[in-house]
């Protein structure tokens, strides 16, 4: 797919802050950025326009965006007809999980890393102000990583892909800082899981409450808008 100069990095990209950070990580190290978009039909489709502009602002190399269409599957508010609650964080795994949902994307995006050459995949998961989703561990990153190894041809022959979450144990706020060190424009990111008329952030749910907080706690001012204050 790509010519075997420099490296490459598969990036993870949903559109979100800390796919964006991720993303801009791995440019940083010198990697030429492949970014892959999972569309599986989720109910914030702005967040694929998003991921459209961010892809653009890391000047990927090429921006796949791969159709896998989950509502087959159910099983949660982002990809079912179930309400998003807006009560705020709790702690317990809350609806809006996808069930299974960074196994199957890592998969999809294991094999692109695989085919295209790529020695690294960057994934913007984050254990420390997160949902309480069990796909954001540590440990299921570990897991994947001796998957991969043991799955694939570049793995069996020495070659192993490496995973690499390196906002694994950032707090939002930290997520927010390295947005800004690295010149990023976080206006460009959505998180939202809800959206409101006009493409706005509800302001409400898990997603925008944590957003609102890392910028808060960083002391950097929010540039998103919110149809009501987190």
């Amino acid at each position: 797919m790509v010519a075997n100069k420099g490296k490459f990095a598969v990036v993870l990209l949903s559109g979100g802050l800390d796919s964006m950070v991720a993303g801009g990580l791995a440019r940083e190290a010198g990697y030429h950025v492949l970014a892959l978009t999972i569309d599986y039909n989720q109910r914030h489709r702005v967040e694929l326009q998003a991921a459209a502009k961010v892809a653009a602002a890391l000047n990927a190399m090429s921006h796949i965006v791969l159709p896998l269409d989950l509502t087959a599957f159910g099983g949660s508010a982002l990809t079912a007809d179930l309400e998003v609650p807006k009560g705020g964080v709790g702690s317990s795994i809350p609806i809006t999980y996808v069930p299974a949902r960074n196994t199957i994307f890592l998969s999809l995006t294991l094999g692109l890393a695989e085919v295209s050459g790529a020695s690294d995949i960057f994934i913007g998961v984050n254990a420390l102000d997160y949902s309480g989703y069990p796909d954001c561990r540590p440990e299921f990153i570990d897991a994947f990583q001796k998957m991969a190894t043991l799955a694939t041809k570049a793995g069996v022959e020495g070659r192993p892909l490496r995973i690499n979450a390196p906002l694994q144990h950032m707090s939002k706020a930290d997520i927010v800082r390295e947005a800004q060190r690295l010149g990023l424009d976080a206006g460009l990111s959505w998180s939202c899981y809800d959206p409101a008329p006009g493409n706005r952030h509800c302001g409400l749910c898990d997603s925008c409450r944590l957003r609102s907080k890392g910028f808060e706690e960083a002391g950097l001012p929010d540039p998103t808008d919110y149809a009501a204050k987190p």
